[in-house]
């Protein structure tokens, strides 16, 4: 049997269900109840207060990026697959050989990227899996190529003897590095944006581009002893100017050792020898004899070159041939001899050596062609003492100022070293 109550009825029964709503506080949620073939509950009013509905979760919604069919990708461009809805249950990336690449996933299991670089010149396959909120998965694929470069250079981290730094070697606190690309460089800017330099205990410097293919870098000082120094040429996949790419990331960390300087002041024709700051060793010496020559319309000048060097390297025996910068052997000053106990300290040939022909010249007479001559106990020494990057000075001698290409960097004045830089 149904139960039908009438207008009135119906009135006073609702105003009674308000009245205890009122004594009850206005926390208490009151339900409206719709008659009519069948009683159901309407939207609470504290629901209807809030002004809400809640919606139902949507299926999972997934981006890859690149999208399918790109080309000539940048292979140092991000690749990304993100769950902009749900959650990504698995993402897998192969090349055209079919081996996977690693990934990253973040911990809310929204994004993936791949773990390392990738190559060029190849075709990659990204196949993502999304999970919705209610169980539902959606799948996508996308197939992309990366560039094939043109041509591209290799860097090498060197002294300025071209010889490479040592990872945890040791070094003097002239050392300058030098940035050696196997391809001349036509956007130097791009380039020197992808070299970096660190120090411990920090300490400024700049580059100077020597020529199309070498950088180098110094500080405005020298570097302090038990300095940390990190290079870092990340140029892999970097466009470096008229289709050359970076081929090969490259890195190395040495430390700066004792203060070694040592001054060769003509006026005295002595060099003293300082480490730390203390006299260690006076070296009688004779050096350039001055003047020039004119050979086959080529001046040979045969002074020892004011300026400050620093140690390239050395060798134990070393032939010294006149006619590799222009003097023939057989010519009036030309020679061709076997030197030991050689410590270099210009790209153009001149050393500090032992020449026992010469030590009674040694502190009073310059005899030599532009070498710094030394007897054998003192010759020795310096050799032993001595690693690349050591400050060698010379002073107060005649003719051409020492020039940077021939390991003359910290000749040059800071502030003109700066507008060698190609980001000045």
């Amino acid at each position: 049997m149904r139960l039908i109550i009438g207008g009135r009825l119906k009135a006073f029964v609702l105003a009674a269900v308000l009245l205890v709503a009122a004594v009850l506080g206005a926390g208490v949620s009151v339900i409206l109840w719709r008659c009519g073939t069948d009683c159901s509950p309407a939207v609470s009013s504290t629901d209807a207060q809030a002004g809400g509905t809640t919606t139902a979760p949507g299926p999972a919604v997934l981006a890859i990026s690149p999208g399918r069919g790109a080309t000539d990708l940048d292979p140092l461009a991000p690749v990304t697959v993100t769950a902009t809805s749900g959650t990504l249950s698995e993402v897998v990336m192969v090349n055209e050989q079919g081996r996977r690449i690693v990934g990253i996933t973040t911990p809310d299991k929204t994004l993936w990227k791949p773990g390392v670089p990738l190559g060029y010149g190849r075709t990659y396959t990204v196949t993502a899996t999304a999970v919705g909120a209610h169980g539902t998965s959606i799948q996508q694929v996308s197939t992309f190529t990366t560039l094939t470069p043109g041509n591209q250079t290799k860097v090498s981290l060197t002294t300025t003897a071209g010889t490479a730094l040592r990872d945890g070697a040791t070094y003097g606190i002239g050392t300058v590095v030098v940035a050696h690309f196997d391809e001349p460089i036509t956007d130097k800017a791009a380039a020197e944006r992808r070299l970096s330099v660190t120090a411990s205990p920090p300490m400024r410097g700049s580059w100077y581009w020597l020529d199309d293919q070498n950088a180098h870098w110094r500080p405005p000082q020298y570097y302090s002893p038990g300095t940390v120094v990190t290079v870092e040429a990340d140029i892999y996949g970097a466009p470096l100017g008229q289709g050359l790419y970076g081929q090969e990331d490259a890195r190395v960390s040495f430390r700066i050792g004792d203060a070694h300087v040592s001054v060769a002041d003509d006026l005295t024709k002595q060099v003293s020898v300082y480490s730390d700051g203390q006299l260690v060793r006076t070296m009688p010496t004779s050096m350039g004899m001055g003047g020039t020559e004119t050979v086959n319309g080529q001046t040979i000048s045969f002074w020892t070159q004011r300026g400050i060097y620093t140690v390239m390297d050395k060798a134990d025996q070393v032939v010294m041939d006149s006619s590799t910068y222009g003097l023939p052997i057989n010519s009036r000053l030309g020679y061709r001899e076997t030197i030991s106990l050689a410590t270099r300290i210009s790209t153009d040939g001149v050393y500090l050596h032992r020449l026992d022909s010469t030590v009674w010249a040694q502190g009073n007479t310059n005899v030599s062609h532009g070498c710094l001559n030394l007897n054998s106990d003192n010759a020795r020494w310096f050799f032993d003492f001595s690693v690349p990057g050591d400050i060698v000075e010379v002073r107060n001698t005649g003719g051409e100022a020492l020039q940077v290409w021939q390991n003359g960097d910290w000749s040059m004045p800071w502030d003109k070293w700066l507008k060698g830089s190609a980001l000045s």
